[in-house]
């Protein structure tokens, strides 16, 4: 029996061994014009067993760097674009910056805290009004996804305050519409049941809070 454990490694699983033997067999070509004509025909053969490349951009180019790697970049065509070299391929990925500066309040995200800047280093007029009440429209949805099942408007705009360390305060004018009883925010990955199923959840939760205060009060 041939098992596939004693054969040749496969340098690239997801084409398959018979895609690793055809450039194995074209890298074998003398002649250069006979090597070209097959190399192309196997990477069009490539794009074929892999159609979602075609998403990718520049899918045709990685289709040709692929060649290289499982040829061992020991194959002489004539590519359509840059020949990559073996270091290119071994090189390590470039560190991606984590931030430095800590969350003040993880359930809002690191995404308000940035808003929250760059708002209160505009000037006063309209527009910086609208967004602070976009903002603090969304800042109250991710507190009720986390925290309790209400929150006041004060608690929100205090939240600004204090993540722009005092640079911004909400205008007295601005006000929150109230929330629907119908709306119900679920932590991400949640399926919020539909029909009597949503009924049942809405229960079990309220049931939970009181089971909560009767603790908190014993």
């Amino acid at each position: 029996m041939d098992y596939n454990t004693n054969r040749e490694k496969l340098i690239m699983p997801e084409y398959g061994r018979h895609i690793q033997k055809m450039i194995e067999q074209v890298r074998q070509i003398p002649d250069r014009e006979k090597r070209n004509e097959q190399i192309r025909a196997v990477v069009s053969v490539m794009e074929i067993l892999n159609p979602h490349l075609a998403e990718q951009p520049d899918f045709r180019h990685k289709l040709w760097d692929h060649v290289q790697f499982i040829a061992g970049f020991d194959l002489d065509v004539d590519s359509p674009y840059p020949v990559p070299t073996r270091e290119e391929f071994s090189a390590p990925p470039e560190i991606v910056p984590m931030p430095k500066e800590p969350l003040a309040a993880a359930h809002y995200g690191r995404n308000i805290q940035n808003m929250i800047k760059v708002i209160a280093a505009m000037p006063e007029d309209e527009t910086r009004d609208r967004m602070i009440k976009s903002m603090a429209v969304y800042m109250r949805q991710q507190y009720l996804i986390w925290n309790k099942d209400t929150v006041s408007d004060e608690t929100i705009f205090k939240d600004i305050e204090r993540l722009s360390g005092g640079t911004l305060t909400v205008p007295p004018h601005i006000h929150l519409e109230s929330i629907s009883e119908k709306e119900k925010f679920t932590r991400p990955g949640m399926i919020l049941p539909t029909g009597q199923g949503r009924q049942q959840f809405r229960q079990q939760g309220r049931n939970k809070n009181k089971k909560n205060k009767w603790k908190k009060q014993q």
